[in-house]
């Protein structure tokens, strides 16, 4: 792999869920050993649906807390009862969510190329922690809704960033997967941002660039950032 020089100040922030670590496959997993029987995709539209208006209501929620009343939620909607001694499931399980399998990779190369990583996330502290431990790649700033005191697609994970950053706008490029949490909001503020769509959708939303995993991320960071 060729060498190449650091660049101070230049910053690529990422969403951690969905992006760079399986998300769906960690709920889907999570409501199989609740539910044997039930109809996992449509358990997970459910929770699609529950989450950011459980978010909306209760912004000073931990997502620990946002976890347990959506897992209820998409029980209610379901007409299923979450086991006895499970309404946590989810947050226990987070930390065993895997990492996409090109993520360590590229982001170790875009560090090697003189990218500082920031996660900005709606998760807690610790399960973030704990997901950045599975990546096994440093990041240089973590900011969850705990710093950022509001959830995305709520602008205050940004703006906690570049207070805390420094970085210049210019010298930064924000990562994500979710086009309501991330890709729509990056718009808004004016920031360049490169779509990980690995769903395969499709959107009309503002984005630099659209990639279907990370496996490019690294030429894209230095072609959108010019």
């Amino acid at each position: 792999m060729p060498e190449y020089m650091p660049m101070a100040g230049r910053w690529a922030t990422f969403d951690c869920y969905g992006t760079l670590v399986d998300w769906e496959g960690g709920f889907r997993n999570t409501f199989r050993s609740l539910w044997p029987d039930a109809d996992v995709e449509a358990l997970l539209r459910s929770y699609h649906r529950a989450e950011p208006r459980i978010q909306a209501e209760g912004g000073d929620l931990t997502y620990r807390e946002v976890l347990g009343r959506s897992l209820k939620a998409v029980a209610d909607e379901a007409g299923l009862e979450v086991p006895a001694g499970q309404g946590d499931a989810l947050a226990a399980s987070l930390p065993g969510w895997s990492p996409f399998p090109e993520v360590r990779a590229s982001l170790a190369e875009a560090r090697e190329r003189g990218w500082k990583l920031a996660a900005l996330s709606n998760t807690d502290p610790d399960l973030l922690a704990a997901s950045i431990d599975a990546i096994g790649v440093p990041f240089d700033l973590r900011i969850t809704a705990a710093e950022a005191g509001s959830y995305k697609p709520a602008p205050g994970h940004w703006e906690r960033f570049f207070a805390d950053s420094g970085a210049e706008r210019a010298d930064h490029v924000h990562v994500a997967a979710s086009l309501f949490h991330d890709i729509e909001p990056a718009g808004r503020l004016g920031l360049k941002a490169i779509w990980i769509n690995r769903l395969s959708e499709t959107s009309e939303l503002e984005r630099a660039a659209e990639l279907p995993d990370l496996r490019a991320l690294p030429e894209t960071l230095e072609r959108v950032a010019g």
